[in-house]
């Protein structure tokens, strides 16, 4: 086999076990469009966010119009049609948290993770940064969330020490 034979055969597997999961997922609802939202929750889980040739897969199992899949995948602010990374850093940036200094910690990540307000991710896929407007733990201003983990009270050297242990345990 030439070298873009098997380069083809491997697009082909990797594309093939994608959507063997997200059948699996689909079957498990039979099929019911009325569970969309929890069929594309369970996807973006598996994932870590809703590709496009996915949510067009899902439109033709389920037997719905793509454009239908797509507005409830763009509505709902949980959903990301963009690849993240392995840690999403959410930094609170809300009133509270902005009074006692998010921005700082924005400023911070973006230093370190060499990322700006254009570009959200990392090149290596391991963090994505997101801004976000609430993350209901006010009276731990400022607060930064690192996939579940919540961390309050955090300035920009702890904020670093943070990142630092990710990438340690990394082995980056």
């Amino acid at each position: 086999m030439n070298e873009k034979a098997i380069h083809a055969t491997s697009v082909v597997n990797k594309t093939a076990r994608q959507f063997t999961r997200v059948l699996e997922i689909i079957e498990k609802y039979n099929h019911d469009q009325k569970r969309l939202i929890t069929i594309l929750q369970e996807v973006q889980e598996e994932y870590r966010y809703l590709p496009q040739q996915v949510l067009t897969y899902i439109a033709t199992a389920l037997n719905m119009p793509t454009a239908e899949v797509f507005g409830v995948a763009t509505f709902y602010a949980h959903f990301s049609l963009e690849a993240k990374g392995k840690y999403v850093i959410k930094v609170c940036d809300g009133t509270a948290c902005h009074v006692k200094g998010s921005t700082k910690l924005i400023d911070t990540l973006y230093s370190k993770l060499k990322l700006t307000k254009e570009k959200h991710t990392t090149d290596d896929m391991l963090f994505t940064l997101e801004a976000v407007s609430c993350l209901g733990a006010c009276g731990l201003a400022p607060v930064m969330v690192v996939n579940e983990q919540v961390y309050g009270e955090v300035n920009s050297k702890k904020c670093e020490e943070i990142i630092n242990e990710i990438i340690a345990r990394e082995g980056q």
